[in-house]
């Protein structure tokens, strides 16, 4: 069947039309929701079984995907109809003879609709990243509490007729400064959600996409607990968030080197240790006689629901900085774009390789939360004796122990460092890290 290159433009204009979210419309077709965003993005071509499936779903003829054209248009003038209650059936039944007869002004009301519909996702969008994105929650709190203060102010100043000069002095003060403070926190988020470009899946990297099909999995392959020979492509067959070959490379990486470590350190024998020396990576390493690295991946991808076991966070670096793996825990904020807080003791392990690395550390935060970490940097020469030397660093986050649950940890850590996320949404305006001016303020 002919179909043009704008194809996945046309499957995209009839989803959004219809209000469908495109992993809906990705499960009703037994496609991955990443694979459907390249489609849709002209990426990819739609064979014909995929697009009469397509065509199914949305409720249009397949020339309509594949061909565009008046049957394109057609669509345009009944979801610009749909809207209004007074058009009746039996005009919908003459649209063809309107488009004969007016075709530029056919053109003029499905362009409107198109533009319509077009506004409407933009709103969408920024619904859906005001309810997920940490950036725009926090200012966002920002925003609220500089009115909150405002108003309160303001309410103080009308209600009271006999306020002394001097306090009068200091309520006015404070309304100059909490709007000052509100007109740079709204200016900030302005110009980030200007910055925003438009993402539908969030799967936009192979190693989103990998973290994503993890995620799913809470971390943990309890395939690899008892396999003897090793387990590759049977994971990872029909998973809809591996969409491309990278990503499913990648994956097969991190099976391969997850079940090595699950040979290493057997599950019934890591319980066993977790229950008498804790969640101590050196401890453990030394018990199992297995490099420090494989402490760490073991301990974060334990399964969800062991007794007594808090669930861990992992993040781990290559020697630029950059973050190659992203298991988040609980409260500690990982930055999905831009590069990381450089006070993390993840990164002052690259410094210190081979050096273990113990910090309790406070996140800042709305509700800033503290966090025992654990750090270190491992190299390795995978292109022997006179290759280059790659550093690879891994901290993994633990919740901070109560007073007294663990005294050896408490009286190994002296000192308490602060982090944040990143300089983005950090609130601390004295941080000696800081590399770019804050979209929050200290509270």
């Amino acid at each position: 069947m002919a179909r043009s290159a704008l194809t996945g433009t046309r499957v995209r204009e009839r989803r959004t039309a219809l209000r469908l979210k495109q992993a809906d419309l990705a499960r009703a077709v037994g496609i991955s929701p990443a694979y459907l965003n390249l489609i849709e993005h002209n990426r990819r071509r739609v064979g014909d079984p995929l697009l009469e499936k397509l065509a199914a779903a949305l409720g249009v003829d397949v020339v309509a995907l594949s061909e565009g054209a008046e049957g394109a248009l057609f669509d345009g003038l009944r979801e610009a109809a749909a809207a209004e209650a007074a058009v009746s059936a039996s005009e919908l039944e003459r649209i063809e003879e309107f488009v004969g007869r007016f075709p530029g002004w056919a053109a003029v009301v499905a362009g409107r609709q198109a533009r319509v519909g077009a506004l409407e996702r933009v709103v969408e969008s920024y619904a859906e990243r005001m309810a997920q994105d940490p950036f725009v929650l926090d200012s966002l709190h920002e925003v609220i509490s500089a009115v909150t203060s405002l108003r309160s102010t303001a309410a103080i100043l009308v209600e009271a007729d006999d306020i002394e000069p001097v306090w009068r002095a200091r309520f006015l003060a404070t309304i100059q400064q909490e709007s000052v403070r509100l007109s740079d926190t709204a200016e900030a988020l302005v110009g980030y959600l200007d910055e925003v470009e438009e993402a539908e899946t969030g799967l936009s990297s192979p190693q989103e996409q990998v973290e994503a099909w993890l995620e799913a999995c809470n971390w943990h392959l309890p395939e690899l607990e008892s396999a003897t020979r090793p387990v590759h492509e049977s994971l990872i067959d029909g998973v809809p968030e591996l969409a491309s070959g990278a990503a499913r490379a990648l994956a097969l990486a991190h099976i391969a080197r997850a079940q090595a470590d699950a040979r290493a350190l057997p599950l019934p024998a890591m319980i066993e240790a977790l229950a008498a020396l804790g969640p101590d990576p050196a401890a453990l390493a030394a018990r199992f006689g297995v490099p420090m690295g494989a402490v760490f991946r073991r301990l974060a991808t334990l399964p969800p629901d062991l007794d007594g076991v808090p669930r861990m966070g992992l993040v781990v670096c290559d020697a630029s900085g950059t973050l190659t793996l992203r298991r988040p825990a609980p409260g500690f904020a990982l930055p999905r774009f831009g590069a990381a807080c450089p006070l993390w003791p993840l990164y002052e392990a690259l410094s210190r390789p081979m050096q273990p690395i113990r910090s309790l550390v406070d996140m800042a935060g709305r509700l800033p939360q503290r966090f025992l970490t654990y750090a270190f940097c491992q190299p390795s020469h995978p292109a022997g004796f006179d290759g280059p030397v790659l550093m690879e660093a891994m901290m993994l986050i633990l919740p901070a122990p109560r007073h007294g649950d663990d005294a050896e940890a408490e009286r190994a850590v002296t000192s308490i460092r602060r982090i944040g996320s990143s300089c983005r949404i950090c609130p601390r305006a004295d941080c000696a890290g800081r590399r770019e001016p804050s979209i929050l303020a200290e509270r």
